[in-house]
């Protein structure tokens, strides 16, 4: 035990001020906003990249992969109104889109409406009887397959940002 010991505790104190100027209110709404961003962005990258585009042949329409675009030429009309319907046909970059977007706060929840306003986007999604109402057509899952995929990584991307953030308060 010490006795009649002085300890100065003026640069923990700074140090004290630092983060709170850092991580106010303010910062951390920001913070939050930025994940939810972060968070959307991702997720509208892998939904679009999982959105399959149309090839019209003459009368009948097939679903063709992205991956058969970039090796070869496609013969006939290419659609692709699906896929550009995840960023309203405003940018091809997920991220860019994001960023134009606003994060509502609603009590404890920061939202960010990711949505697909072309009219049968659903149908893709989920599945559709086939004409007659005789076959069914299964669904491609894009947008519920991505958001299973970053679930299972939200809590580190969200660990990283937060690292990121912290390391500029002891710089």
């Amino acid at each position: 035990m010490g006795r009649n010991g002085r300890v100065n505790f003026s640069e923990l104190e700074n140090f004290k001020k630092d983060i709170e100027k850092s991580l106010g209110n303010t910062a951390v709404n920001e913070f939050i906003e930025d994940c939810a961003k972060e968070l959307a962005a991702r997720l509208l990258a892998k939904v679009i990249e999982r959105t399959p585009v149309g090839r019209y042949d003459g009368n009948s329409y097939t679903c063709i992969s992205e991956i058969s675009h970039k090796g070869g030429k496609v013969k006939g009309k290419v659609g692709g109104t699906l896929r550009r319907g995840w960023t309203a046909g405003k940018s091809a970059n997920a991220y860019e889109y994001v960023n134009s977007l606003n994060v509502k706060h609603i009590d404890n929840k920061y939202i960010i409406e990711v949505i697909n306003p072309v009219k049968y986007a659903e149908y893709v999604e989920f599945g559709h009887r086939t004409r007659g109402g005789k076959g069914w057509v299964e669904g491609h899952k894009m947008l519920t397959v991505s958001e299973y995929e970053l679930q299972s990584n939200a809590r580190s991307i969200i660990e990283h940002k937060l690292k990121k953030e912290l390391e500029k308060c002891f710089k």
